[in-house]
């Protein structure tokens, strides 16, 4: 994910489009994050640093606009909320431009934005946080694990359970389902403030109710 694991080529490359993406900007004094991989705890204190060394380039002409280019299949529904209050402590505005697609946590991270850039093949995904699985050593999909759960417990109480599933719903561990029900919850509690403390804060008027109250 960090842009020194590139090499030096690809290295200048990226610094060459981020300083046109920049320029474009140039009116909203912009700075401009390039962030490409998973949203994971792992990489937290990389993003702090990353943050923190971008406004401290700036310290006497503060910048109050960032620019996120992500490229993301998701992740950790927590982190991209640590990630927004580490963003929103030093940007007022933040725009987010998806060259590919936002996946997922990455769906969720976009609508901490004010504004978001897309093109014809740019693909934003369902919001669908995902949480790390100890038992199978790899991110799952939130929602479509309680989907699922509550599809075998509607199954049994219409006597329609069958033995694989009757194994597989007493190996659940329930520590985890109930951490899976809580990364849900915060992602509907987090979009919920989001969009209207950041994405729509600007809107006086919609498409269908006229004028908005404000």
């Amino acid at each position: 994910m960090p842009i020194n694991t590139f090499n030096e080529t690809i290295k200048q490359t990226a610094r060459n489009y981020l300083t046109a993406i920049e320029k474009y900007f140039d009116s909203a004094k912009a700075d401009v994050l390039f962030y490409y991989g998973y949203i994971d705890r792992l990489y937290e204190t990389i993003f702090r640093a990353a943050i923190e060394e971008l406004t401290a380039e700036h310290k006497k002409n503060k910048r109050e606009t960032l620019i996120i280019i992500l490229h993301t299949n998701g992740g950790s529904a927590e982190t991209t909320e640590k990630y927004v209050n580490m963003i929103r402590t030093y940007y007022k505005k933040v725009y987010f431009i998806i060259p590919n697609y936002a996946m997922s946590a990455g769906t969720i991270f976009c609508m901490s934005g004010n504004k978001i850039f897309m093109d014809c093949s740019s693909c934003l995904g369902p919001i669908d946080p995902q949480i790390y699985s100890i038992k199978e050593k790899r991110y799952v999909p939130v929602n479509g694990y309680l989907d699922e759960i509550k599809n075998i417990i509607d199954k049994s109480k219409k006597g329609a359970l069958s033995n694989v599933e009757f194994v597989m719903f007493q190996n659940q561990d329930l520590a985890f389902l109930n951490q899976c029900r809580q990364t849900a919850l915060l992602s509907v509690n987090l979009l919920e403030e989001w969009l209207v403390k950041y994405k729509f804060c600007d809107w006086t008027k919609t498409e269908t109710r006229g004028y908005c109250s404000r």
